[in-house]
């Protein structure tokens, strides 16, 4: 919610701040950097504590900063906390990834890992609408609160619920850091980067691709990304279950190749209004059901130090936020239609899914991709009492 309700809320935010809208967007540039920035960072610097205590650690920051956000006096300190408010947003992902499939039963860690990421996809159907709204009629700043206590909500239920697992004691950040020696480990960070900037490419243009090109009414575009925020709640249950079936990688080789194909439907079939309500919900089910096997994949490759290897999860997709807005953005300004980005945002969906294939093409003999969580899950999992 803190993320996205940004967009809906940036011209009152301006207005409130007597700063431009391009000046504002600047907002949400410096929360993906926090995300980019603090996802590696603290993951690494708290592996050796236990991860039910670093998930209400980061969220008692999470909830500080978006505090402080509502009281800003001016544009300057609050771009200051919006990129403090970031800077756990990776890492909580990242570490509450490997909690879920820790304790998730044998076969099913990534349809846990879904399950926690489903989150993600009620945030965008009702939270991010109610803080646009609370913004639009009461103040942007109110909004922020509701992100605060929503937060102060998250570390009594995490102390409440989640239950104790014993740390590694033998981590060290320095040690973590031999993970990004791995190849594959990059190759499935640039994979993350680059597929999912074909989804942002799309997510960030289609307003006006709705409005300019299929002739929907503006009142019209809240409904429809609805449909497609219950497609993502769809698809990210769809992704757990697919990659407990399959390795993470052939699930994302998959999944790359249907988005290739439904964000060209998108350009092809764009003045056609059934057509672009079932590509709304078929693009966010698919975009949102890479979200577990990518998580999965970055676990494998970062044995010893899975804390930090599945934070970078949230960095690579704020990466692929910022790079896909930026490559869609291109052709608008070179006086291109407005379904001109559906194209960019294919080719870097085609771009991340080679990657992927040549991925899996070069993978060696290898156990199945879960075996080293059912150890982790059999050997360092202790309930509190």
């Amino acid at each position: 919610m803190t993320e996205f309700v940004m967009m809906g809320i940036l011209p009152d935010l301006a207005t409130g701040l007597h700063i431009s809208i391009a000046e504002a967007g600047y907002l949400i540039s410096a929360y993906a950097l926090g995300v980019v920035i603090g996802a590696p960072i603290l993951a690494g610097a708290l592996a050796k504590q236990a991860p039910q205590r670093v998930l209400v650690w980061l969220m008692m920051l999470f909830t500080a900063f978006n505090a402080l956000s509502a009281f800003s006096p001016d544009f300057h300190f609050l771009l200051i906390s919006r990129f403090l408010a970031g800077l756990p947003h990776g890492a909580f992902f990242g570490v509450g990834a490997i909690v879920a499939s820790r304790l998730a039963d044998e076969g099913k860690a990534a349809a846990a890992v879904a399950t926690m990421f489903a989150g993600l996809t009620v945030a965008n159907i009702f939270g991010v609408p109610v803080g646009t709204y609370v913004g639009h009629n009461f103040s942007w700043r109110i909004t922020f609160v509701v992100v605060a206590i929503i937060g102060l909500l998250t570390v009594i239920s995490l102390k409440k619920w989640v239950p104790h697992i014993a740390p590694n004691r033998h981590a060290s950040f320095r040690g973590d850091l031999k993970i990004f020696r791995n190849p594959r480990l990059w190759l499935a960070i640039a994979i993350t980067a680059i597929g999912t900037g074909g989804f942002f490419a799309w997510f960030s243009y289609i307003a006006p691709l709705l409005t300019d090109v299929s002739m929907f009414a503006p009142r019209s575009i809240p409904l429809i990304m609805a449909v497609a925020g219950v497609g993502m709640t769809v698809g990210v249950l769809v992704g757990g279950k697919l990659a407990d079936r399959v390795s993470p990688i052939k699930a994302i080789t998959l999944l790359l190749g249907v988005m290739t194909v439904l964000l060209c439907l998108n350009g092809l079939l764009a003045s056609s209004q059934p057509a672009m309500i079932c590509l709304a919900f078929a693009t966010g089910a698919n975009a949102l059901a890479l979200g577990p096997p990518i998580q999965m994949l970055l676990i494998e490759h970062s044995k010893d130090a899975e804390m930090l290897g599945s934070s970078l999860g949230q960095s690579g997709f704020n990466i692929g936020n910022a790079t896909g807005a930026f490559l869609g953005g291109i052709p608008l300004t070179l006086g291109y239609a407005y379904s001109s980005p559906q194209w960019v945002a294919a080719g870097l969906a085609l771009s991340g899914g080679i990657l992927s294939a040549w991925m899996l093409l070069k993978r060696g003999p290898r156990a199945p991709h879960d075996q080293h969580l059912r150890e982790s899950t059999a050997l360092s999992i202790v309930r509190a009492d």
